[in-house]
Parts: structure tokens; C-alpha cells; sequence
């Protein structure tokens, strides 16, 4: 109904209860102006919102500002008085052998999991676009693992690849393979969490792929039916296409996550180790361990520029897109 259609309704309505005129049932001030022109409760909108405000200032923007603070500062974490340093600690972050070993190894872990987790939950999320029998309960026991802790899944993990009494070897030993040391072989150890993270995570890049595909309209491939348009053609022209904003969004979730990990490499190897050292991990360690609350800020501030760019990559790439396709249809 258009804003036109709706004041004529109003108008019509106020006309029958006052009179045109205005001079007789309710007073048309303490009626019609209370309720559709609530111009007095605008502050009320304040009230319900300000708290929330308040909330995120306290616990998102303050505290980022305070450790862009401290990054330019020599604050320990033992204490004692901060004194200005300038961008010394940033040198120190480019400069440290460290830094550029954890961000190789992040690196690494980010492009294998992203593009293994995506293209297994969007082909899992073919199967399970047509319905069949038993179909809901398959699907509530893929995404169990995405609902556990990471830190409990972790330390699950690393009883079944454990060299000595680890499941996954008894297997491989049942079938006459080898025993792969897992969790201590330094070209291994990587992987291991790769295999974690891709167990833990591809449903839930499943789950957005399926809602991507269940958001194309059934039209479409009647349309490419009557056409006897071949399924290579249906899939390269209408399911990938179309499906492709939702699925770029999951690779950017698990993008901006896997930059972050640091639970299964607690859990499954320690900060420490420099095999799987992550950027979190190397944080970890710098704050925790060496007690340099600066330069452990300047690696956060580092982490953070890294996470924002690759997130304004993924969405100016996603709204190409769309633009692209919007006029092509």
C-alpha cells in the first residue's frame, strides 16, 4: 500500500471518530497526535539504545584504542611505568624472524583450509539440496563438530593422533601401513591441525552453501529444462552463480577465523613450537611468556590491519560481483 493509500485511510478514519471539523468525540490533540505523531517518545528510542553503545564502547572500541597504545609503548606485563618508544616495537615485529616464520606458516594453514572446507561443504551441500529419507537426521550429526569447543576438540584429537596409542595408527597398523608420528613429526604436525580445522569447520561452510542454494528460485531450472540445457550448463550458469555471494561469504567467516587460530594449536602442539607457531600463537607467546605487553600489542595491531584487508577484499570482490551480475541479467 503506498504512503499516499495510507493517509487517505488515516484521514478517513480521524474524519468519521472526530468529524470534520474536528469539534466533537475525542480531543483531537490527546488522540490522533499521541499515537501517529509520537513525536514525545522519540527519546525513548535513545533510552533503548544507549546501553547497548555503551556496552561496545567498553568492550570493543575502548580496548582496541588502549592496545594501539601500548603498541607504542615498552609496557610489560609484569608491571612497572610505560614510557613512549615511538614504532620501535613495530620494527621489532618486521624485523624478528619470528614474524615472518608464523606468518608463512598462517599463510599456508589459511589457503589449504579455506579452499578444502569450502569445496567440501558446498559439494556436501549439493547432496543435501534434495530431500530424501533421513536427510534432517544426517544433517544434525555433520554439524556436531562445528557446536563443540575448539579446545575440546583439541584435545580429542590429539588421543587419536597420538604416535604411541593414538586410534587413527591402530587403524592404519590393522591395515599394514605405516605409523606416522603426528603430533611430533615437524613436516606433519601442520597438517594434523588442517585436519582438525577441516573436520571442525567444513559444515559450517556446508550450511551456508546450502542456504545460498535453497535461495535459487525452482523457476530457473524449469526455465533451463524446457531449454534441455545440460546439468554442466545448469550448474556453470545458474547453481554457481547465484549461489556464489552466500559461499564467498563463508570463505570470508573462515578466512578471518583461521587467521586466528590458536585453541587446537594450544590443545595439539603448544605456542612454541615452530612448526605450527600462528600469528596467534606467536602473540600468545610474546604477551604471556616474555611479558612485553607493547610489543605483544604490536603484533594484535599487525593481525587486525590483516584481518580488515582481506575482509575489504572479500566484500568489494563479492559486490563486483553482484553488480556484474545484476546487469548481465
Amino acid at each position: 500500500m503506498t504512503a499516499y493509500g495510507e493517509g487517505a485511510i488515516i484521514r478517513a478514519a480521524r474524519n468519521d471518530v472526530l468529524g470534520r471539523d474536528g469539534k466533537y468525540g475525542w480531543p483531537q490533540s490527546d488522540c490522533w497526535n499521541s499515537t501517529l505523531i509520537p513525536h514525545e517518545n522519540d527519546h525513548l528510542k535513545y533510552a533503548f539504545v544507549g546501553p547497548a553503545l555503551l556496552l561496545l564502547i567498553a568492550l570493543n572500541i575502548f580496548p582496541l584504542f588502549y592496545s594501539l597504545f601500548l603498541s607504542f609503548t615498552n609496557a610489560e606485563l609484569s608491571g612497572g611505568a610505560a614510557t613512549f618508544v615511538g614504532t620501535a616495537n613495530y620494527s621489532t615485529v618486521f624485523s624478528t624472524p619470528r614474524f615472518a616464520t608464523a606468518m608463512r606458516t598462517t599463510a599456508t594453514f589459511v589457503c589449504l583450509a579455506v579452499a578444502i572446507e569450502v569445496s567440501l561443504g558446498y559439494a556436501l551441500a549439493l547432496c543435501f539440496r534434495a530431500p530424501f529419507r533421513g536427510k534432517s537426521v544426517m544433517l544434525a550429526v555433520l554439524l556436531v563438530p562445528m557446536m563443540l569447543s575448539p579446545a575440546v576438540v583439541g584435545l580429542y584429537w590429539n588421543v587419536i593422533l597420538n604416535g604411541n596409542y593414538g586410534i587413527l595408527n591402530q587403524i592404519l597398523g590393522a591395515l599394514g601401513a605405516g605409523q606416522p608420528q603426528w603430533l611430533t613429526d615437524p613436516d606433519l604436525k601442520l597438517y594434523s591441525l588442517l585436519l582438525i580445522d577441516v573436520w571442525m569447520w567444513t559444515p559450517f561452510a556446508m550450511l551456508i552453501s546450502l542456504a545460498g542454494l535453497n535461495a535459487i528460485p525452482g523457476h530457473l531450472y524449469e526455465a533451463a529444462q524446457i531449454d534441455r540445457a545440460s546439468r554442466w550448463t545448469v550448474f556453470r550458469r545458474i547453481t554457481l552463480p547465484l549461489s556464489f555471494p552466500l559461499v564467498a561469504l563463508a570463505a570470508l567467516f573462515r578466512t578471518t577465523d583461521a587467521l586466528k587460530l590458536f585453541d587446537q594449536v594450544m590443545a595439539v602442539t603448544g605456542p612454541n613450537d615452530e612448526a605450527t607457531q600462528t600469528l596467534s600463537a606467536l602473540l600468545y607467546q610474546v604477551i604471556f611468556r616474555n611479558y612485553k605487553m607493547g610489543q605483544g600489542s604490536a603484533y594484535a595491531m599487525v593481525v587486525l590491519v590483516i584481518v580488515i584487508a582481506l575482509s575489504t577484499i572479500f566484500v568489494r570482490h563479492i559486490q563486483t560481483f553482484q553488480t556484474r551480475h545484476g546487469r548481465a541479467a
